[in-house]
């Protein structure tokens, strides 16, 4: 294994893979932060040829944390399939970076592939495209999952309505919830982020939600980002969840700061399937957002690229209705600024459905970033481009439970007009019964949330 290379009469060398891995990454203020940056341009580049180099072999035998130590790699690991990693793992990084970009690769070889690919070959991979790399091999890759509806399908872009409210008041969830659904937004899930994690409160607010969308017979999916336990709880005693939501980690030590364990991410698989309101079988929710094992003391000295495909390589093994990154929302510490959100946001998405997970992203940015909505909206152009499944829907794009400025109803709606895409089949009936849509474009009724007052039930004229 060559862990050095000599650039323009300079000869760099690492220490191991990891240290490869981190300073072959694009640059991110997180990695500055934690000391394991390239401390230049060419050592970024030397670093990159070094791990164009390498095996998925060498990748295989050098884990960002090792197995007898982290839950996470012993799951990565212990998922793999090893018939197909054996035929694969003498090609180099750079081989498969071709694989994939190849027009004769097709998305079912792709996703035959990824079946023996552990989180670090993903992360590796992804250090090496450019940002159009990422674009086009991530719309390459379909990845289909259903709950109540299915997520994923070829033309769609689907939306997760955020009704939050700074006092989970049911009226104010209602409010947001009307506007929201009057744009065709909601159709990939409707979901709140509790200001108050108790049982009482996941339960008042799942069922205003749930009753809401039984009422109106809305083809989709609900439910509140408490605490995983707390939805436990709140579902067993019969609170009406379609599924249940998770931050994640990648390495053991972010999750048990989460608070959570594989053990804790079954039972809670277990509980949905048990007790929850949907069809499935596709019944679990996670976010993730690169930097988090850092902000918690728990990165081990490894990248936040590396760290974040792992977080997918854990989802992956409940296969999951819904994941998506946060991007911008984690802050400028780990992310500095509109550059560094972007790239994020695109090794993700394509991190993301290279592991064979449904893949949405929370186009973001707080108020202390260096960024700004149009570079959130041109974000949102380039994910969308990529073939992304789902994004967030915010009242005027500004959450104002958890303050930070993200995708609107209005942005949505444009987007899906401007690149020729649809909210999902079952949604986009709906909203014609309604009267919202019309030959694919919203109608006059369109952002009047009065369409859901004065009256019970749907028309069914």
């Amino acid at each position: 294994m060559k862990l050095k290379t000599k650039l323009f009469g300079q000869v760099f060398s690492f220490r191991d893979v990891r240290e490869v891995m981190a300073k072959a990454n694009e640059e991110k203020s997180g990695d500055i932060l934690a000391g394991i940056a390239a401390s230049s341009a060419a050592e970024r580049v030397a670093a990159k040829i070094v791990l164009s180099e390498l095996t998925l072999e060498d990748i295989f035998n050098n884990p960002a944390v090792p197995y007898e130590e982290d839950e996470v790699t012993r799951i990565i690991y212990d998922n793999l399939n090893r018939s197909i990693y054996s035929e694969i793992k003498g090609w180099t990084v750079a081989q498969l970076r071709e694989f994939i970009l190849k027009n004769e690769t097709g998305p079912s070889c792709i996703r035959r592939v990824s079946r023996g690919l552990t989180s670090e070959m993903v992360a590796a991979v992804a250090k090496l495209m450019s940002n159009l790399d990422l674009i086009y091999g991530a719309k390459k890759i379909q990845v289909t999952a259903h709950c109540n509806t299915t997520i994923g399908e070829k033309g769609c872009l689907a939306v997760r309505l955020q009704p939050n409210h700074p006092t989970d008041s049911p009226e104010g969830i209602l409010s947001s919830l009307r506007e929201g659904l009057s744009y065709g937004i909601g159709d990939a899930l409707i979901g709140l982020n509790p200001v108050e994690d108790t049982v009482p409160i996941t339960t008042r607010s799942l069922e205003t939600m749930y009753n809401f969308a039984q009422e109106w017979e809305i083809p989709t999916q609900v439910c509140v980002l408490a605490h995983v336990t707390t939805q436990m709880k709140a579902i067993e005693k019969g609170a009406p969840g379609d599924l249940i939501f998770q931050s994640l980690a990648g390495t053991q030590a972010g999750n048990e700061a989460f608070g959570i364990s594989n053990d804790i991410l079954k039972e809670a698989q277990e509980v949905a399937l048990k007790y929850g309101r949907s069809t499935g079988p596709n019944v679990m929710y996670f976010e993730t957002g690169q930097g988090s094992e850092l902000s918690s003391d728990a990165h081990h000295g490894v990248d936040q690229v590396t760290l974040e495909a792992r977080c997918y390589g854990l989802a992956k093994q409940f296969n999951p209705f819904l994941v998506n990154t946060v991007v911008g929302f984690i802050g400028p510490e780990y992310l500095y600024d509109a550059k560094q959100v972007t790239r994020a946001g695109l090794e993700d998405h394509f991190m993301g459905k290279l592991t064979g997970i449904p893949m949405g992203v929370d186009a973001c940015y707080t108020n202390h970033m260096k960024a700004d909505q149009n570079d959130i909206e041109n974000l949102a152009v380039l994910l969308t481009s990529a073939g992304i499944n789902y994004f967030m829907g915010i009242p005027m794009g500004d959450d104002v439970m958890l303050n930070y400025q993200c995708t609107s109803f209005h942005d949505i709606a444009a987007l899906r007009q401007t690149v020729n895409l649809r909210p999902l089949p079952a949604f986009e009936k709906w909203m014609e019964k309604m009267g919202l849509l019309k030959n694919g474009y919203l109608t006059s009724k369109a952002g009047d949330p009065s369409v859901f007052t004065g009256r019970g039930g749907v028309n069914r004229d």
